[in-house]
């Protein structure tokens, strides 16, 4: 049961541990990009509680919000528990390897989302007993890995930030290389995208 997990304690040892592959993103101040990169309408910024939103959201649903990595109609979310600031569930999904993107893999992950920091854990394992019995295993092609989604910053400038971390057995350069080019995307990632056209009703041109 994802409840008996402690996210964020594994996250961090998988963070400092010396034989993974650690990545951070830089933080991405979302109302700077769209102001810069985008025209929209209606104009239009983000609060911290609705880039929140957005998160909550994507967390759930990770084929709509992420239609470039998850398989359309592949997520399955299993039964969450609301304790206190605390909410947990599992997600199942089929996912794009992230350095062969042509291939998918059955991607678990463990999930917590702490509504009152702003952070979205997502610890990846091996094997899952769904409720219903079945016994579910994740793919091979590339290492189990755990994520953390944040928002930080001032409510009326708030920053998205990712940090992820891959259990391999020593660094691999080939691996964080896949995330250097993705830092270096001037545009806002899908989800925030998907978030503004089909939640906000914002229409939305890259520049």
């Amino acid at each position: 049961m994802t409840g008996t997990l402690d996210h964020e304690a594994i996250f961090e040892r998988a963070w400092r541990a010396p034989g993974t592959t650690s990545v951070e993103l830089p933080p991405v101040r979302v109302n700077d990009v769209l102001r810069d990169r985008y025209d929209m309408r209606p104009p239009f910024a983000y609060t911290g509680a609705q880039l929140w939103d957005m998160e909550v959201r994507k967390a759930v649903a990770p084929d709509k919000y992420i239609p470039t990595t998850v398989r359309a109609g592949s997520a399955e979310k299993f039964p969450s528990t609301r304790h206190g600031r605390f909410e947990d569930f599992t997600r199942v999904s089929e996912q794009r390897l992230w350095a062969h993107p042509d291939r998918y893999t059955t991607v678990i992950e463990h999930v917590r989302l702490d509504h009152r920091d702003r952070r979205a854990f997502f610890v990846g394992a091996e094997r899952f007993e769904a409720p219903d019995g079945r016994v579910l295993t994740a793919g091979t092609g590339q290492p189990v890995f755990h994520v953390e989604h944040s928002v930080t910053g001032p409510e009326d400038d708030p920053l998205n930030l990712w940090r992820i971390v891959h259990l391999t057995g020593e660094p691999d350069p080939s691996l964080a290389s896949v995330f250097e080019a993705m830092a270096r995307d001037r545009y806002l990632r899908v989800f925030v995208e998907v978030h503004l056209r089909e939640d906000l009703g914002r229409e939305l041109v890259r520049r």
